[in-house]
Protein backbone atom coordinates (compact mmCIF):
# COMPACT_ATOMS: atom_id res chain seq x y z
CA UNK A 1 0.00 0.00 0.00
CA UNK A 2 2.97 2.71 0.89
CA UNK A 3 4.39 2.38 -2.65
CA UNK A 4 0.57 3.84 -3.81
CA UNK A 5 0.30 6.35 -1.37
CA UNK A 6 2.52 9.58 -2.91
CA UNK A 7 0.29 12.72 -2.84
CA UNK A 8 -2.12 14.57 -0.37
CA UNK A 9 -4.88 13.23 -2.85
CA UNK A 10 -4.09 9.41 -1.98
CA UNK A 11 -4.05 9.73 1.75
CA UNK A 12 -7.68 11.25 1.47
CA UNK A 13 -8.61 8.46 -1.16
CA UNK A 14 -7.56 6.11 1.74
CA UNK A 15 -9.13 8.12 4.49
CA UNK A 16 -12.65 7.57 3.20
CA UNK A 17 -13.77 6.16 6.89
CA UNK A 18 -12.71 9.21 8.87
CA UNK A 19 -14.31 12.18 10.22
CA UNK A 20 -13.57 15.52 8.19
CA UNK A 21 -11.60 16.51 11.16
CA UNK A 22 -9.35 13.39 11.40
CA UNK A 23 -8.68 13.76 7.72
CA UNK A 24 -7.88 17.36 8.14
CA UNK A 25 -5.41 16.37 11.10
CA UNK A 26 -3.56 13.76 8.92
CA UNK A 27 -3.45 15.69 5.95
CA UNK A 28 -1.44 18.25 8.07
CA UNK A 29 0.70 15.57 9.29
CA UNK A 30 1.26 14.00 6.18
CA UNK A 31 2.64 17.31 4.86
CA UNK A 32 5.94 17.06 7.99
CA UNK A 33 9.31 16.58 5.77
CA UNK A 34 11.62 13.61 7.44
CA UNK A 35 13.90 15.39 9.91
CA UNK A 36 11.11 17.92 10.67
CA UNK A 37 8.39 17.70 13.36
CA UNK A 38 5.67 19.96 14.74
CA UNK A 39 3.50 19.71 17.90
CA UNK A 40 -0.32 18.80 19.02
CA UNK A 41 -1.10 22.76 19.40
CA UNK A 42 0.49 23.82 15.66
CA UNK A 43 -1.11 20.64 13.94
CA UNK A 44 -4.31 21.90 15.50
CA UNK A 45 -4.04 25.74 14.38
CA UNK A 46 -2.91 24.66 10.96
CA UNK A 47 -6.32 23.12 10.21
CA UNK A 48 -8.07 26.07 11.99
CA UNK A 49 -8.76 24.90 15.12
CA UNK A 50 -6.39 26.25 17.52
CA UNK A 51 -7.88 24.77 20.85
CA UNK A 52 -8.34 21.26 19.07
CA UNK A 53 -4.30 19.73 20.44
CA UNK A 54 -6.17 16.93 22.81
CA UNK A 55 -8.17 15.78 19.76
CA UNK A 56 -5.60 15.57 17.11
CA UNK A 57 -3.78 13.75 19.69
CA UNK A 58 -6.55 10.96 19.47
CA UNK A 59 -6.91 11.36 15.62
CA UNK A 60 -3.41 10.67 15.39
CA UNK A 61 -3.46 7.91 17.91
CA UNK A 62 -6.19 6.10 15.39
CA UNK A 63 -3.74 7.00 12.09
CA UNK A 64 -4.22 3.91 10.05
CA UNK A 65 -1.61 5.03 7.39
CA UNK A 66 1.11 4.95 9.45
CA UNK A 67 4.58 5.48 8.77
CA UNK A 68 3.04 6.72 5.49
CA UNK A 69 1.76 9.42 7.38
CA UNK A 70 4.20 10.42 9.97
CA UNK A 71 2.21 10.63 13.17
CA UNK A 72 5.76 10.18 14.90
CA UNK A 73 6.79 13.58 13.87
CA UNK A 74 3.92 15.28 16.18
CA UNK A 75 5.08 15.76 19.64
CA UNK A 76 3.87 18.02 22.99
CA UNK A 77 4.89 21.63 22.57
CA UNK A 78 7.13 20.91 25.53
CA UNK A 79 8.99 17.91 23.44
CA UNK A 80 7.97 15.37 25.01
CA UNK A 81 5.97 12.28 23.67
CA UNK A 82 2.69 11.55 24.75
CA UNK A 83 0.88 8.04 24.46
CA UNK A 84 1.61 5.51 25.85
CA UNK A 85 5.46 4.81 26.76
CA UNK A 86 6.23 1.69 24.40
CA UNK A 87 4.58 4.31 21.37
CA UNK A 88 6.60 6.94 22.92
CA UNK A 89 9.71 5.01 22.89
CA UNK A 90 9.28 3.67 19.17
CA UNK A 91 8.35 7.28 18.07
CA UNK A 92 11.12 8.51 19.55
CA UNK A 93 13.68 5.57 17.87
CA UNK A 94 11.92 6.97 14.54
CA UNK A 95 12.85 10.49 15.50
CA UNK A 96 16.29 9.30 16.12
CA UNK A 97 17.08 7.76 12.97
CA UNK A 98 15.50 10.61 11.16
CA UNK A 99 17.95 12.93 13.07
CA UNK A 100 16.47 14.53 14.87
CA UNK A 101 17.88 15.75 18.69
CA UNK A 102 16.51 13.89 21.59
CA UNK A 103 18.14 15.24 25.24
CA UNK A 104 16.05 13.78 28.76
CA UNK A 105 13.68 11.76 26.85
CA UNK A 106 11.92 14.98 24.76
CA UNK A 107 12.30 16.50 21.39
CA UNK A 108 14.94 19.26 21.61
CA UNK A 109 12.76 21.53 19.68
CA UNK A 110 14.10 24.50 17.45
CA UNK A 111 12.64 26.74 14.52
CA UNK A 112 14.93 25.35 12.52
CA UNK A 113 13.01 21.16 12.89
CA UNK A 114 9.63 22.84 13.56
CA UNK A 115 7.47 22.64 10.30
Amino acid sequence: MEDRIKSEKDVIHNLCNKTKFEIEVLVATFKIPKGKISTYKRIAEKIDRPRACRAVGNALHKNPLAPIVPCHRVVRSDGGFGGDSKGAKSRRKLLEKEGISIENGRVKISNDILY
